[in-house]
C-alpha cells in the first residue's frame, strides 16, 4: 500500500493483476507483517492456482492459534489421533505419514537458534575476560594505595568506610566506561545489521531499546561490584602494624598471585574463544572455495513474471515471449549464452520421487527422490554447468512434441550404474505421468547451497512444461562485460515485448553470496570478539607483568649489582609471562575441546578437534604473551642497580 499506492486510504477497492487474474484489494496488513518468507501480496486458495484433490501434494503449511490454556502436548496429542485416523482412511498416500506441531516463533528463528547461542557464548567469554582485566587493573590500584589505605585506618576509617569508597570508585568507572560502550554500541549495532544475513527473524527491529539499556546497565553494575569487590576486600585487609612497619613491599605478594590468576583464566578464555573461531574461519575457507557445479562469475539476473491469462494459452503466450526474448538478448554484443530457469542454483524450490522405465502399478514406499529443475534451452550454457553426454535441450523440444529430460550425474550413478541412461526414459511426479526419454546427462550442482552434497536432479524443458513452471522465470546471461552494465538493454528488450513485464536484477555472485551470509556473519563476529580477547589478554599479561617489575626492582636491581647480566633478568620476566601463557593455554585447550562441540553443525569438512586450528591457536596466544611480556622484560633489563638500591 505503501510503495504502489502511497499509503492512500482509496487502495482498498483497487485492482491488482496476479499472473493475469485481476484481484480486488479487500485489507491492507501492517507495514511490518511479511509473514511468510517476505510476502507482500496475500491472495485465497483456489484463486490463481486451482486446488486439487491429490493427496500426494504437501504445499501448504497449516496456521492455527491455541485456545488459551491449551498446552503444545495437548494439541500434538490431538493431531496425532487425526493422523492415524487419516492413514486408516487413506492408507495408500497417508502410510507412515505424522503431524508434526511446533510454535510459529521456534519454527521462524529455527535456522538461526544456535547462531545466536554461540555469539551470546561469546560476548559472555569476552565479558568475563573484560571483568577479570579489571579486576587485574582494580587489584593493581589496591596495592598501589596500600600505604595510603594503612595510614587512613591508622588515623580512624573503618573497614565497611574503606570497602564503600573502593566500590563506589570501581562503580563509577563502570559507569563511565558502560557510558562510552553504550555510545559504541549504538553505531555498532547499525554496522552489524547491516551485516547480518536478510533472513535473520525480526532483523529491523534489532536495535538499542529500553530493555537493552536496562540489561546492559544492570550487567555493568553487577560486574563492577563483583570484581570490584575481590580488589577491596584485599586491600580492606591489610595489616595495621606490618603496613606501618613494611611498608607496601610485602603487601603486595597476595595481589600479584591473585593477577597471575586473572591473567592465566583471560588466556584460558581467549583460547577457547579463538579456536572457536579458527574453527569457523576453516569451515568458511572450505566453504567458499567448495566446488559449486556452474560458475557464477559475469552472470546477470533478471527476475521476470510474465501476466498471462488463466489457463493453457496465457502459458504457451509466456513461453513464446521468453523464446523470442531470449533469442535476441543471446545476440546482443558481450552476451556469450542466454537461459532461463525456475530456480537459480543452490535455490532449489520443488522435487519429489522418480521411476526409471515404467511407473509403478500402485504407490510404493521408499521410492528415489531427486530435484526437479525446469528450465529453457541455453541455460546450461549460461551457467557453465558442463554437458557430459549426449545433447542439450533445443528448439525441437516443444509442447507438442515428445517429452525429454536431462538428469544430473548423482542420478545417472544411483539409478544407471555402469549402464548409459540416454535413451531410457523416466518417470516424475512435476505435471504428467508421461514418460521423458533421458536425452542428456550433466554435471552435478549443489542445489541447496555450497553446504549440501549434490542431489539427483532431473531437468525438464521450459515448453514442455510451462503448466507446473508457470510464468515467473530467472533469466540467466553469461557475459563478456560487468554483468550490470547489461540491465538496461535488457529492460528495453522486455519492455518492447510486453510493458507489464516486471523485473528485478542482480548477478548470481550475488545469489551464491546469500547462501554463505549465515556462516559468514557468524565467522566474522566470533572472530570480532576473539580478537577483542587477544587484546585483553595481551594487556593483561603486559600489565601484571609491568606492575611485577615495578615492585621488584629493588630485587632486581640487587641481583644485577651481585653479577647478574641483563640479558639473564630479560630471561627471567619473560620466563614468567611464558609461565602464565603455559597455563592458560592448557586450560584453555581443555576448554576448547568439550566448548567446540557446540558448533558441530556449523562446521564444514572441518571437525571440532582439528588438531591445526588448536595448535595455531595455541601458538598465536603464546606469541601474544611473549610480546606483551617483552616490554616489561626490556625494562628490567635496563634498571639501574644504584638507583634501585636507593629506593624502598
Amino acid at each position: 500500500a505503501r510503495s504502489h499506492f502511497g499509503s492512500n486510504p482509496a487502495a482498498l477497492g483497487q485492482t491488482v493483476h496476479v499472473f493475469g487474474r485481476p484481484l480486488t484489494i479487500v485489507g491492507v496488513l501492517p507495514a511490518g507483517f511479511h509473514f511468510p518468507d517476505q510476502t507482500d501480496l496475500w491472495f485465497p486458495a483456489d484463486t490463481i492456482y486451482p486446488v486439487v484433490e491429490s493427496r500426494g501434494g504437501h504445499n501448504y503449511w497449516a496456521v492455527g492459534r491455541l485456545k488459551p490454556g491449551t498446552r503444545l502436548d495437548q494439541a500434538q496429542a490431538e493431531m496425532s489421533s487425526i493422523a492415524l485416523r487419516l492413514t486408516k482412511e487413506y492408507p495408500s498416500t497417508d502410510r507412515n505419514m505424522c503431524i508434526a506441531v511446533t510454535r510459529m516463533r521456534d519454527e521462524m528463528v529455527r535456522n538461526v537458534r544456535l547462531t545466536l547461542y554461540v555469539l551470546l557464548a561469546a560476548v559472555g567469554l569476552v565479558l568475563l575476560i573484560a571483568c577479570a582485566n579489571v579486576a587485574t587493573l582494580l587489584l593493581a590500584r589496591a596495592s598501589a594505595r596500600a600505604r595510603e589505605i594503612v595510614i587512613r585506618t591508622a588515623l580512624g576509617a573503618s573497614r565497611t568506610r574503606t570497602l564503600r569508597q573502593l566500590i563506589t570508585e570501581s562503580s563509577l568507572l563502570a559507569l563511565l566506561a558502560g557510558g562510552a560502550g553504550l555510545a559504541l554500541a549504538i553505531f555498532g549495532s547499525k554496522a552489524l545489521v547491516a551485516l547480518a544475513p536478510g533472513n535473520v527473524p525480526r532483523l529491523a527491529e534489532t536495535g538499542i531499546d529500553a530493555r537493552v539499556l536496562a540489561f546492559t546497565f544492570a550487567v555493568s553494575l553487577l560486574a563492577s561490584l563483583f570484581f570490584g569487590l575481590a580488589p577491596a576486600l584485599y586491600a580492606s585487609r591489610a595489616d595495621l602494624n606490618e603496613g606501618l612497619k613494611q611498608g607496601t613491599a610485602r603487601m603486595v605478594g597476595g595481589a600479584l598471585r591473585m593477577r597471575g590468576a586473572l591473567v592465566v583464566a583471560e588466556i584460558a578464555l581467549s583460547v577457547i574463544l579463538l579456536a572457536g573461531a579458527g574453527l569457523l574461519v576453516k569451515s568458511f575457507i572450505a566453504l567458499d572455495n567448495v566446488a559449486l557445479g556452474f560458475r557464477p562469475e559475469h552472470v546477470l539476473v533478471m527476475d521476470t513474471s510474465v501476466p498471462a491469462g488463466p489457463g493453457l494459452g496465457g502459458r504457451l503466450h509466456a513461453a513464446r515471449l521468453y523464446r523470442g526474448l531470449l533469442g535476441d538478448i543471446s545476440n546482443l554484443p558481450g552476451v556469450l549464452a542466454a537461459g532461463a530457469t525456475m530456480a537459480l542454483p543452490g535455490h532449489a524450490c520443488c522435487g519429489g520421487s522418480y521411476w526409471i522405465d515404467h511407473l509403478p502399478e500402485r504407490s510404493a514406499a521408499n521410492t528415489p527422490n531427486a530435484v526437479y529443475s525446469v528450465v529453457t534451452q541455453g541455460t546450461f550454457a549460461a551457467l557453465d554447468i558442463p554437458l557430459k553426454a549426449g545433447r542439450d535441450f533445443n528448439a525441437v523440444d516443444t509442447y507438442q512434441a515428445p517429452l525429454t529430460a536431462i538428469i544430473n550425474e548423482s542420478l545417472a550413478r544411483q539409478s544407471f550404474p555402469g549402464q548409459n541412461p540416454i535413451g531410457r526414459s523416466i518417470f516424475c511426479g512435476l505435471d504428467t505421468d508421461k514418460p521423458m526419454r533421458i536425452v542428456g546427462i550433466v554435471g552435478d550442482v549443489r542445489q541447496y547451497g555450497p553446504a549440501r552434497e549434490p542431489e539427483p536432479e532431473i531437468y525438464m524443458p521450459y515448453d514442455q512444461h510451462t503448466r507446473s513452471a508457470g510464468t515467473s522465470l530467472s533469466v540467466v546471461v553469461r557475459t563478456t562485460i560487468a554483468p550490470d552494465a547489461l540491465a538496461e538493454t535488457l529492460r528495453r528488450e522486455v519492455y518492447e515485448r510486453s510493458p507489464d513485464v516486471p523485473m528485478r536484477f542482480s548477478t548470481l555472485e550475488d545469489s551464491v553470496s546469500e547462501n554463505v551470509a549465515a556462516p559468514r556473519f557468524r565467522t566474522l563476529l566470533l572472530g570480532i570478539f576473539a580478537g577483542i580477547a587477544v587484546c585483553l589478554a595481551m594487556a593483561g599479561v603486559y600489565g601484571v607483568l609491568a606492575y611485577m617489575v615495578s615492585q621488584r626492582s629493588n630485587e632486581i636491581g640487587l641481583r644485577m649489582a651481585l653479577g647478574a647480566s641483563p640479558a639473564s633478568v630479560l630471561r627471567l620476566i619473560l620466563r614468567q609471562g611464558l609461565v602464565f601463557a603455559g597455563l592458560g593455554v592448557a586450560l584453555g585447550l581443555a576448554g576448547a575441546l568439550a566448548a567446540t562441540r557446540l558448533l558441530t553443525s556449523m562446521l564444514f569438512e572441518v571437525k571440532p578437534g582439528d588438531p591445526l586450528t588448536y595448535v595455531g591457536a595455541a601458538v598465536l596466544l603464546g606469541a601474544v604473551a611473549l610480546a606483551a611480556s617483552y616490554i616489561p622484560a626490556r625494562r628490567a633489563s635496563r634498571v639501574d642497580p644504584n638507583v634501585a638500591l636507593r629506593h624502598e
